[in-house]
């Protein structure tokens, strides 16, 4: 939502599943997006049909965040998607609290390479849930870190779990991205330079 790690991801996975000799596509790795990294790795070797141990599943995943890292380590502030900017300053010349809820292990390495962590009062990744994404969890945790009851919050949510993981915590949700991917968010935009406050409140 803040930068595209899509692409880096499928890098990353597409490096995996070439070992392994398992076809993995980039609507593969769309069907990826907001899932952990194990669930991640799971659902790969279920699409290829190959059965590994508990231990080398880990170092596969391991190794492919490692490239992960390596990319988006990368990242500048010329990464940060167009709307992004203006969507902060709004909300902070409104002063609407603005945290960041990921099942990511990396989205503090991201906001720091991007200059972005200053912006957040709050930061939930993947390191402090124990359930990824369509759990609730991490939306749940920054809610109470804000101080707010789940309905008092918004989700902003580009991913199908994310969208699944807001709705099921009570909270309204403003899903990014494609309407037919995107159609359990209260409401659906393209892109975050469609973003306004009256979307906050539109039920």
């Amino acid at each position: 939502m803040i930068v595209d790690t899509v692409p880096a991801h499928y890098t990353a996975w597409k490096a995996i599943t070439n070992e392994l000799n398992i076809e993995f596509t980039e609507e593969d790795n769309e069907q990826l997006k907001g899932v952990s990294r194990i669930e991640s790795m799971n659902r790969i070797l279920e699409l290829g049909g190959v059965t590994l141990e508990q231990d080398e599943i880990e170092k596969l995943v391991t190794r492919k965040n490692d490239i992960y890292v390596s990319i988006i380590s990368n990242m500048t502030r010329a990464d940060i998607l167009p709307g992004v900017m203006e969507t902060l300053d709004l909300l902070k010349r409104n002063d609407i609290a603005a945290a960041i809820g990921s099942s990511s292990k990396n989205a503090t390495r991201i906001l720091e390479s991007i200059g972005l962590t200053e912006e957040f009062e709050v930061i939930v990744d993947g390191n402090q849930i124990k359930n990824s994404k369509p759990d609730p969890e991490v939306f749940l945790l920054a809610a109470e870190k804000l101080g707010k009851s789940p309905e008092q919050c918004t989700v902003i949510e580009d991913a199908f779990s994310g969208v699944e993981a807001a709705k099921r915590g009570g909270m309204h949700c403003i899903g990014v991205g494609k309407q037919e991917v995107l159609n359990e968010a209260d409401v659906v935009i393209p892109s975050m330079e469609s973003f306004s406050l009256i979307l906050v409140y539109q039920n």
